[in-house]
């Protein structure tokens, strides 16, 4: 079988296919959301970036205890490029992985996962229930606090942040900016 070039409505598929947890496919989509904006901001192919982003869990569900190795075999099994497979698989370095995130796009994956995490957390405790009008400030604040959302590794984000050389501020600007062309879609479009 040769390689295949997926198109977004297979990644979402494939992603349903294997998760069924509205949570999971709502995290699936804020990453493809953020990941295509940076791709856009790098001049990149928001396409190729937001697929990768949308498929980045395709095994948490079923198999967690071997997330990331079972979503390579899938992939690979698909015919899916290697670069695309390769990605995926960087960005459980260190956890999960021995994949190394070399490419920008595995290096933004790598540092937003988490983070959409600690935004959309952030999102939830403010008033408006919603990311459209929040600021990078907000979710410094909760940052610090480390019993708020105390399962997010900040140690990843952080991480991910120096391999980008990017300040933590303007990682949150980011993906919050992301976030916000998917609002509706993961539920963080609050109570207007």
């Amino acid at each position: 079988m040769g390689t295949h070039v997926p198109t977004r409505d297979e990644a979402l598929n494939l992603l349903r296919q294997y998760n069924s947890d509205e949570s999971l496919i709502r995290h699936a989509l804020a990453v493809e959301a953020v990941l295509r904006h940076f791709a856009r901001v790098s001049g990149e192919d928001p396409e190729k970036w937001g697929i990768i982003g949308l498929i980045h869990d395709l095994d948490y569900q079923q198999f967690p205890q071997q997330h990331c190795i079972k979503t390579g075999e899938i992939l690979t099994a698909q015919g899916w490029p290697q670069d695309y497979i390769r990605a995926v698989v960087s960005h459980g370095w260190g956890i999960c992985s021995d994949v190394e995130p070399r490419a920008r796009m595995e290096k933004v994956l790598y540092a937003i996962d988490e983070l959409t995490g600690l935004v959309a957390a952030t999102a939830l405790v403010r008033p408006s229930r919603s990311v459209l009008d929040m600021e990078p400030s907000s979710v410094k604040k909760k940052w610090k606090d480390k019993s708020f959302a105390a399962k997010i590794d900040r140690d990843v984000i952080q991480r991910g942040a120096q391999m980008l050389g990017m300040e933590l501020s303007d990682l949150f600007r980011e993906t919050i900016a992301g976030m916000k062309d998917v609002a509706a879609e993961i539920g963080l479009k609050g109570v207007c």
